[in-house]
């Protein structure tokens, strides 16, 4: 590893850990937290990003590599926090909400694409970015469409745009609207993009209520991702069917194989460490730290997400932004307000089913 990117792993890891720190700050100063220590992490490498000049390659594998694994790993230790009675709980009741969604989004995407003259490729991937997990779904479905390169940073720089407006303002949304825990659960679980934004938007949540290591919209969204193999199946069937009805044939991944590929190994683990929680593994005192081991993973997951989100940060331009097209941009807007749109109806319409 060269020395660039390890640079650039390391000042994620340093802002993540001021960002951590600045929730006490916060709380100090304004005897409340304002906001979570992830989205101020988000915000302050957003800045440095926009204020510096280019960053190489190196600089930008190692953020790359910052926002994908410590992601990954915050989720694996969240889930030494919850137990299977809060996996089932708040995330598989956002099933039906979830599957709708999934359908609402595809479809809006599709339609309103054809109408403003955006690809049919583009319109898959701000569809698939929307309804799941923002970059990984597009990542993901841009190798089975066979997308563009010019077709995948369309759908990109859409959906990074309106993830961080969500991401910031649905705390604060949540607040004005006076939702419950699991009312803003459902809302930021299956109507904020990228899981890192999920996350972050959970950790100003969590800090503005005192809410210790609630983790609902976590486990909404994580419920969400798994969702992507199975539009990702769906995917490989139409263009297959396409293939064979144009006469191109061709080789095309085996069902299997894009399980293999699309199934996100981390949610695994979670489920692991959710496991083993629930048995009681980490329920012993650590020793001159006076709390629990369940209790210091969360904390360390925290502080994961924080680094996680500035390696985010690190890649949004806001020049690029604004220079990747109008009309993707205007149509990964219109697909995500009618996201939002239906999980505020969903939350408000069954309130008392979600709690």
């Amino acid at each position: 590893m060269n020395i660039k990117k390890t640079g650039a792993i390391l000042l994620c890891l340093v802002i993540g850990w001021l960002a951590t720190l600045s929730t006490d700050w916060q709380t100090a100063l304004l005897d409340r937290t304002v906001m979570g220590g992830p989205m101020v992490a988000l915000l302050v490498s957003m800045i440095a990003c926009n204020l510096l000049p280019s960053l190489d390659k190196d600089f930008k594998a190692g953020t790359t590599f910052a926002s994908k694994k410590f992601l990954n790993w915050g989720i694996i230790l969240t889930g030494a926090t919850l137990s299977f009675a809060d996996i089932l709980g708040t995330g598989v009741k956002a099933l039906p909400l979830i599957l709708f969604n999934i359908c609402l989004s595809f479809a809006i995407a599709l339609l309103v694409g054809k109408k403003i003259g955006v690809s049919r490729n583009t319109s898959i991937l701000v569809g698939g970015g929307t309804c799941i997990c923002g970059g990984t779904a597009i990542a993901t479905l841009s190798r089975i469409i066979k997308a563009l390169e010019e077709e995948i940073a369309f759908a990109m720089a859409a959906i990074f745009l309106f993830d961080t407006l969500a991401a910031f303002s649905y705390p604060y949304l949540s607040g004005a609207l006076g939702l419950t825990d699991n009312q803003f659960a459902f809302l930021a679980g299956t109507a904020i993009n990228d899981t890192s934004s999920v996350a972050g938007a959970q950790a100003t949540y969590v800090a503005m209520n005192g809410l210790g290591e609630w983790s609902g919209a976590l486990n909404v969204k994580l419920v969400r991702t798994t969702m992507l193999i199975f539009v990702a199946l769906v995917w490989t069937i139409i263009m297959a069917k396409d293939a064979k009805g144009s006469g191109k044939g061709g080789q095309s991944d085996s069902l299997l194989n894009v399980v293999k590929k699309t199934f996100p190994m981390f949610i695994l683990w979670f489920v692991v460490m959710a496991g083993l929680n629930t048995f009681g593994v980490f329920e012993f005192q650590v020793p001159s730290l006076d709390m629990s081991a369940s209790k210091l993973l969360g904390k360390l997951a925290k502080f994961l997400f924080a680094s996680a989100l500035a390696g985010v940060g690190f890649k949004i331009k806001f020049k690029d932004v604004f220079s990747k097209g109008v009309k993707p941009i205007a149509l990964g807007g219109i697909t995500w307000a009618c996201v939002a749109a239906s999980s505020l109806a969903f939350v408000f319409l069954f309130s008392g089913y979600i709690g």
